[in-house]
């Protein structure tokens, strides 16, 4: 049994890259960073760099998600590029049918469409977004057979077509961070995404609930999962300690409903959080691996093991872009066999 395990060296690792907005910098250096750094693990061997549509966010510059995919595509040459994912609720799905068609047809085989079906914002901005008050997020099925309609070739003979996007062979991904999006990948028999990164709590059930209910598809033959993590590696633990201190409060922030742009680091998290927040941080980012290269390799080991994920996606919230693109360097090291002494 022991042998049939995977190892990290086996396996694909991505990017979900959330384009931070940083305290104090304009947002279009948070495009300029983005896009370095996708150059950056595209040479490092990454398959995927993905981003998340977010709105009325001060620390999150992705909110046109599908305007930023080209852009990156646009800077890149072999890296997947995609969503993660398109909030569809937010979208009418012929009007993402035609822009991702747009994409594929401006980078061919390089382009993502991975679906989600919360707002990615709150109420009153989601309200805002949709103008119609009479859509629910239960609609998230029916939006996503006609999405993938519109994507189909057998669609030619109907009267409303997507132009560029028919006929395209686009991945469609399904996101979660519960088993609601788990069960319908698993009857569509689509790829599945799970947000563990910061959603960690039902990870486990919802891979059980995908694998066992999995339906073999024209696209997809067998289950293929991906679990998106936090990461943030340095030379030493101390280091990766002192860089995640942004992510603890970023994490910090929305624990106390306030909208911030990305912070830098702090030398201390005591007297910031009190004991119950950082209890309520830690559960949130459960499935976070902070550490040097060693500590990272042996605990990602240790999720994969626990998981047995296809692939795993990593989300890195380090506020100076070149540790980011370190601590990216680090971890795809880490992934193979050899880690530096």
């Amino acid at each position: 049994m022991e042998s049939n395990r995977k190892k990290l060296s086996d396996i694909k690792l991505s990017v979900l890259d959330l384009v931070p907005i940083r305290d104090g910098k304009p947002i279009a250096d948070s495009f300029a960073n983005s896009l370095e750094l996708a150059r950056h693990v595209e040479r490092l061997g990454y398959t995927r760099f993905w981003m998340a549509e977010h709105h009325n966010m001060p620390g999150i510059a992705s909110s046109a998600t599908a305007v930023l995919i080209g852009y990156i595509a646009g800077g890149t040459s072999t890296i997947r590029v995609g969503s993660g994912g398109i909030m569809l609720p937010n979208h009418a799905p012929l009007i993402v049918a035609e822009q991702f068609g747009t994409l594929e047809s401006l980078y061919p085989g390089r382009i993502d469409l991975g679906l989600g079906r919360a707002p990615g914002t709150d109420q009153v901005t989601a309200m805002a977004l949709r103008r119609d008050l009479q859509g629910s997020v239960e609609d998230f099925p029916n939006h996503v057979a006609e999405l993938r309609q519109y994507l189909s070739a057998s669609n030619s003979t109907a009267r409303v077509r997507a132009i560029p996007g028919e006929g395209l062979d686009i991945p469609v991904w399904l996101l979660g961070s519960s088993t609601y999006g788990a069960q319908l990948a698993a009857i569509l028999g689509l790829p599945y995404a799970f947000a563990s990164h910061f959603a960690p709590a039902a990870l486990q059930v919802a891979l059980k609930v995908y694998r066992e209910n999995f339906r073999p598809s024209d696209t997809l033959k067998e289950p293929y999962a991906m679990a998106c993590v936090n990461v943030v590696a340095a030379d030493t633990d101390e280091e990766a300690e002192r860089l995640a201190t942004t992510v603890y409060n970023s994490f910090l922030n929305v624990i106390r409903g306030k909208a911030l742009p990305m912070q830098p680091p702090v030398d201390d998290m005591e007297g910031i959080w009190d004991r119950s927040e950082k209890f309520a941080v830690q559960q949130m980012l459960r499935y976070s691996f902070i550490g040097s290269q060693r500590t990272i390799r042996a605990e990602l080991q240790g999720f994969l093991n626990e998981t047995q994920v296809d692939e795993i996606m990593v989300t890195t919230g380090i506020y100076d872009p070149s540790a980011r693109q370190y601590s990216y360097e680090l971890l795809a090291e880490a992934c193979k066999e050899v880690v530096k002494s």
